[in-house]
């Protein structure tokens, strides 16, 4: 039951325009044959080329020292123990582009319900991860051969998270970490359902859109009176972050600014690695039009590190955003490069000297070098994300099954099963992200109290009773049942840096 929010104040529960992502995506959906085609989804593919690269270290290492612990090849086992349809299924119809989709086949076939024997499935996976750091393969494999017999992608939470979990001790065992990681890509689930079952996700949980609100409307703010914006987007993917501003902009007394966004994103694969960053802004200038705002869009399609300041086309009486939304944890950091890309980023970011840089993160304790602390941080926080979705989406949503195949799963195939440039998924918490912002020269902002307000809100007033929304050193968190799960926060480059580029 919606509460009364008479009291809270028009300003609070002010509009948002998040219904123009909707509409901007439904009309990907509805007229772009390629999505409904051939087309691989952006979330997937662009990581999926960017763990396929190695440097001469990680060669040497590949063969001669595994990152992950010295096992004995499955092979030696009976394959019936551990179910590995999953492994061929991905591995040999992938390759041959015939993939018909896990949610289309491999259904399990209907039984008779007896007393089911009570296990706790994450300390079976744990106890799994254990053996399989000590090198016991075969208590591994026992093990595993346990959580198969009761997990289940279709079933309750906890079953669907051990089934993923499951897949990918599999394939770490095996050593087809990297390349089952890879199949994702190369699988024939079209853009177009993947794009379905983001906007299923984006509908159940408010983090996008609260992340939108507080993003765009710090924009505009920062913008009033300023008849020039330029907003550079490291991770732009399809853009749906900014079909609102676009709305709100175009409603500002005296019209909107000229607004220019640069979108850069990984490459893809094949002749045209643009393409796709480049389809990115064609949809946003189109959309545009609709709101007679004058939006110019660059594409660069390259690893963010190797991004340079003559790529970006800075004109100084321009206003400067440079914005990053949850994409910066797929930046490899020291452990993987003496020279951390993500360090570099953020000090190429502060040497642009932006009027305000959008700072989001995904608040991730599962980035750990060792493998059984990685993976126990794991569990706890992929538990969460199967929990939220177990309270806001039906079990025989297709939506959310295939959610939770194309995104979930393949996440933690790369957390568990993937080491060195492979392991793309490194996220790190909000306190140690602050912590390398403020050493690439930015002072963090204060949050606006009424935003705050606003998100809190229609978080209560939309969402359901177990999504939190708090604040913490000037960092927007967003939750579920206490568990931080995304943050936000917003900086400008320090006065002494500011004084020095001047």
């Amino acid at each position: 039951m919606e509460p009364n929010l008479s009291h809270l104040g028009r300003c609070h529960v002010a509009a948002d325009y998040f219904d123009g992502v909707f509409n901007f995506l439904n009309k990907m959906l509805m007229e772009e044959d390629d999505l409904l085609n051939k087309q691989p989804c952006m979330f997937i593919d662009s990581l999926a080329l960017r763990a396929t690269e190695k440097s001469f270290y990680d060669v040497l290492i590949d063969h001669h020292h595994p990152h992950f612990e010295e096992i004995e090849p499955l092979e030696v086992y009976d394959a019936a123990v551990l179910c590995d349809d999953y492994n061929r299924l991905w591995l040999d119809k992938a390759r041959s582009g015939s993939l018909p989709g896990i949610m289309a086949c491999n259904r399990p076939k209907k039984r008779r319900r007896n007393v089911e024997e009570t296990v706790d499935l994450a300390d079976l996976l744990i106890r799994c991860a254990k053996t399989m750091a000590c090198g016991n393969t075969t208590v591994a494999v026992q093990t595993l051969k346990t959580i198969r017999k009761h997990s289940s992608p279709y079933e309750t939470s906890t079953k669907r998270m051990a089934h993923y979990f499951a897949n990918a001790i599999e394939s770490r065992l095996r050593g087809t970490g990297t390349e089952v990681y890879r199949a994702f890509s190369s699988a024939t689930t079209p853009a177009a359902q993947i794009l379905t079952s983001y906007k299923a996700y984006i509908t159940a949980c408010p983090f996008h859109r609260m992340s939108n609100i507080f993003a765009n409307k710090s924009i505009a703010k920062l913008a009033n009176g300023r008849d020039k914006l330029h907003i550079i987007d490291f991770g732009i993917l399809y853009g749906f972050q900014w079909p609102c501003i676009i709305q709100g902009l175009s409603l500002r007394p005296g019209g909107p600014p000229k607004l220019r966004i640069t979108g850069i994103d990984l490459p893809q694969h094949g002749l045209r690695p643009a393409q796709r960053v480049e389809e990115t802004g064609c949809r946003l200038m189109e959309y545009a039009k609709r709101f007679n705002v004058q939006l110019k869009y660059h594409s660069i399609a390259k690893n963010w590190e190797n991004v340079r300041i003559e790529d970006l086309e800075i004109d100084p009486e321009e206003m400067l955003v440079v914005n990053s939304i949850y994409r910066m944890r797929n930046v490899l950091d020291e452990t993987v490069v003496e020279n951390s890309p993500r360090d570099s980023v953020l000090n190429f970011i502060r040497k642009l000297n932006p009027d305000m840089f959008v700072h989001g993160v995904l608040n991730g304790t599962y980035n750990a070098t060792f493998f059984l602390t990685r993976f126990k941080e794991a569990v706890f926080h992929f538990t969460t994300l199967f929990d939220m979705f177990e309270a806001t989406a039906k079990r025989e949503d297709m939506d959310r099954a295939l959610f939770e195949q194309e995104v979930f799963g393949r996440d933690i195939m790369n957390v568990v099963a993937c080491e060195g440039r492979s392991r793309v998924e490194r996220p790190e918490t909000y306190p140690k992200w602050g912590i390398r912002t403020s050493k690439a020269g930015f002072s963090q902002l204060v949050l606006d109290s009424n935003l705050m307000k606003e998100v809190r809100t229609k978080v209560q007033w939309k969402y359901h009773k177990d999504f939190v929304v708090h604040e913490d050193n000037n960092w927007m968190l967003q939750g579920w049942k206490g568990r931080v799960l995304y943050a936000l926060s917003l900086w400008k480059p320090s006065n002494r840096y500011r004084d020095r580029d001047r």
